[in-house]
């Protein structure tokens, strides 16, 4: 992708340099034959052909089958990829950013490569740790992205049957790819709710005193997951909006989580799917020191609660109200849970069953 043309304001990011910086400071891939190589493309493909027509009957949310296109790419593919989707969804912000700045001068200062590396880092960063991505936000059904050496690295390191690990990788993301594709108005909703915490941020905020106690209060708060410097930067009414946003990921991440083990248990079988999913989860607290401080400057902490949390609300509305009961979540943007709601997994069915809620209490 080229930088963003030349308008009265400077370019505030480079985006072609946050692609290069990315792609040269992420973590060497693992070492694999071409052979091997080819072949977990291969199992990847068909394990997302197979779980397209499972994931779909299971959900039972009405959708077509493999709307969204399929990508199996390496670390610099996903970082291209995602450099597209961030600076669509960050473009108003940057905006604005790069108005004030251009005021004060400190455009000129710091420059749009400079810029563009701060992107490019976290993109490197990222892009060893993602095995699989449904982008909403692409074309017209969006697209589905498998990191092949990401999905080779995870399963050497936890020890667990590649063709296993590959198909149940396969089956969360093709739950993403069935949300999506199944429920026409849950992107734009999304893209809504993005859209406004972007348009929404004070840009006075980005000052180096700011960022520094914000990141001595993450480094320090060891009590809670931490939502990360967006979270820590944000005002009051940004705060109401990280909430439901909030909400609405925990849904469709423990969604894509509980899909993932019910399929699971039938496509693989109950006992391999638990090793995996107990070995996953530990990954999921992360590694080292400084991976864990990462993690929590990038509230990535937050992202693993939200896969638990959303879990333990889709187990509970499902042993409560059923499978279609549960499907009555994407009726609509009203029907979506609150943050407090996907904790409360009663109070959502009280507001959107209270009938069921209703014979509950009297039994």
């Amino acid at each position: 992708m080229s930088e963003r043309s030349a308008t009265d304001q400077p370019s505030m990011i480079d985006w072609d340099f946050a692609v290069s910086f990315g792609a040269r400071t992420a973590k060497r891939p693992p070492e694999i034959t071409p052979e091997d190589a080819a072949q977990a493309v291969a199992e990847l493909r068909a394990g997302a052909a197979r779980s397209a027509e499972l994931v779909n009957d299971w959900c039972e949310l009405g959708g077509e089958v493999g709307l969204a296109p399929l990508l199996v790419v390496d670390r610099e593919g996903w970082i291209r990829a995602n450099a597209s989707t961030f600076a669509m969804m960050t473009e108003p912000m940057v905006d604005r950013i790069t108005s004030k700045s251009a005021r004060r001068g400190i455009t000129h200062a710091i420059g749009s490569k400079a810029t563009g590396g701060e992107v490019g880092a976290l993109l490197g960063f990222l892009s060893s740790r993602i095995l699989g991505q449904f982008d909403p936000f692409h074309g017209e059904h969006g697209r589905l992205m498998l990191v092949a050496p990401n999905v080779v690295q995870v399963e050497r390191d936890l020890d667990v049957d590649p063709a296993v690990f590959r198909l149940w990788v396969c089956l969360h993301e093709e739950a993403h790819r069935v949300q999506f594709t199944s429920v026409p108005w849950l992107a734009d909703h999304v893209r809504g709710l993005v859209q406004r915490l972007t348009e929404t941020v004070d840009t006075s905020s980005f000052t180096p005193e700011k960022i520094k106690d914000v990141l001595a209060t993450v480094r320090g708060n060891a009590e809670r997951p931490s939502g990360g410097l967006a979270e820590a930067l944000s005002s009051p009414a940004q705060r109401a909006l990280i909430d439901e946003v909030t909400g609405v990921m925990s849904l469709l991440e423990g969604h894509a989580d509980f899909v993932m083990d019910a399929v699971g248990n039938e496509a693989i079988g109950p006992d391999a799917v638990a090793v995996v999913r107990a070995k996953f989860n530990e990954r999921r607290k992360g590694l080292g020191s400084i991976d864990k401080l990462v993690r929590r400057l990038l509230g990535l902490e937050a992202k693993a609660a939200q896969y638990r949390d959303g879990y333990r609300f889709v187990e509970t509305v499902v042993g409560q109200v059923g499978k279609d009961g549960f499907n009555a979540v994407f009726s609509s943007p009203e029907t979506l849970p609150s943050k407090a709601e996907i904790l409360d997994p009663d109070a959502w069915i009280a507001r959107i069953h209270p009938q069921n809620a209703e014979q509950e209490q009297s039994e």
